[in-house]
């Protein structure tokens, strides 16, 4: 089969992506063989490549937003399932006991800890897929599994009252599924992003503005732009009791913080790790109910490197999709 591996983590422009073929893996006790519709590019894929985010095996094949059908395995032959971030937890630590498997010491994750969906088959535990619906495009479907599952989990840790207002920094992949969700839960949306493009789309989305910074006070904001000097302003923007969510796994160092311009007046910083299953089933759950508005760019599957390429260069709209053809 076609894989897509890390070869020598460095910017895009080094080349760090090979496409090689290597032998289909064998589904193990527990995991299913999927064949691949289409892959989500995720920002996750672009730090593993570059190197922000250390590999932890060689050769590994990206990608956690899969879509495809099971070919083998413990599942049923044929059911159309999804593959996202959450690979395995080891469901005896208390983490796991108390329903915060995502911040199981043992978890593993799709693409970083095993070979992901970069290729034209991976394996993956029966219990960890999700089961999705024939009558749906793959490359609607496939940033529901991280944008769409990550950017709900950032959602709820970031205490948004009903009716408030929200902020948004960086407005990509994620950021366009969540402000959605925000909306039709009655939020006041603003969006903080670069991109002419992405500010285009905030608006067209029912954003109530986008631009530098946010008009008025915020009762919430997210961070899913992976940069630490956005921490202090989009701190400092927060209205009084207002919480502020990271939703990246890799960040670059944040500045020294003011007390008094930052935190005071019981302003919060809260991370975001993961999500747990329960997350995912929530997410698709909802999302299938009442289907968001999905923005994707479809690249061919042997453009993988040209996609997260694109993504670095912030060129992509919405969420990037490998597809096969």
């Amino acid at each position: 089969m076609r894989a897509w591996v890390v070869e020598r983590p460095g910017p895009m422009a080094s080349g760090p992506l090979a496409l090689i073929e290597r032998e289909v893996p064998e589904p193990g006790p527990g995991e299913v063989l999927v064949e691949v519709e289409a892959c989500g590019v995720c920002r996750t894929d672009l730090h593993l490549a570059e190197g922000d985010l250390a590999p932890r095996r060689p050769r590994t094949t990206p990608g956690h937003q899969v879509v495809g059908r099971v070919v083998g395995g413990a599942g049923a032959i044929g059911a159309r399932v999804g593959v996202a971030w959450l690979r395995s937890t080891c469901g005896r630590c208390r983490y796991c006991l108390r329903g915060m498997e995502n911040l199981c010491p043992d978890s593993t994750y799709t693409g970083w800890d095993a070979d992901g969906g970069y290729a034209d088959y991976l394996v993956a535990p029966a219990d960890y897929v999700y089961p999705l619906p024939d009558d749906r495009p793959a490359e609607w479907l496939a940033p529901l599994l991280c944008a769409g599952i990550i950017g709900y989990r950032a959602l709820a840790r970031c205490d948004l009252p009903a009716g408030g207002r929200l902020g948004i920094y960086g407005f990509g992949a994620s950021a366009h599924l969540t402000a959605q969700a925000a909306i039709a839960q009655g939020a006041t949306v603003h969006a903080v992003s670069r991109s002419e493009g992405s500010r285009r789309l905030a608006l067209d989305l029912g954003a109530a503005s986008a631009g530098d910074r946010p008009p008025e006070p915020l009762d919430a904001a997210i961070l899913f732009a992976p940069v630490g000097t956005l921490v202090p302003p989009a701190l400092e923007a927060l209205d009084r009791g207002g919480t502020l969510a990271v939703a990246g796994i890799h960040l670059t160092d944040v500045p020294v913080l003011n007390y008094e311009r930052h935190l005071f007046q019981e302003r919060t910083l809260r991370s975001v790790t993961a999500n747990t299953r329960a997350d995912g089933r929530a997410y698709l759950e909802l999302a299938l109910a009442h289907p968001p508005r999905v923005t994707t760019t479809a690249y061919p599957f042997e453009e993988a490197g040209r996609a997260l390429a694109d993504l670095a260069a912030d060129q992509v709209n919405g969420a990037a999709v490998l597809v096969k053809t």
